[in-house]
């Protein structure tokens, strides 16, 4: 999966440079990310900005993500998703487990 990521002091913002986020791609970004994690990197933005859509198998590979972070209290961000998207996060109740930011700015100031 073609990715980007940029680092803002100790934050590191991953962006997703894929139309699509889903079963073909899923695995290989979480692999990806997970060895940021275990690299010492565990404040993370992830943008969907090119994102337009997100699939179930996606979602899984984002609470695995998630679940990496845990024991180091490390703090995952998500910013820049379409409406689509957000309303996935809504149908499914993510919304409740991941913090979702308009874009990657808003996502900064939170760390």
């Amino acid at each position: 999966m073609k990715i980007n990521k940029a680092v803002h002091g100790e934050v590191m913002v991953i962006t997703i440079e894929e139309k699509e986020a889903n079963l073909s791609n899923s695995e290989q970004f979480k692999t990806q990310v997970i060895q940021e994690i275990a690299a010492g990197r565990h404040r993370l933005i992830i943008s969907f900005i090119h994102v337009e859509y997100l699939d179930s198998s996606f979602l899984g590979a984002l609470v695995a993500i998630l679940k990496a972070l845990l024991p180091y209290e490390g703090r995952l961000i998500l910013s820049g998703m379409n409406g689509d998207i957000v309303n996935l996060f809504e149908l499914t109740r993510l919304d409740k487990i991941f913090v979702l930011k308009e874009n990657t700015d808003l996502a900064l100031k939170e760390f």
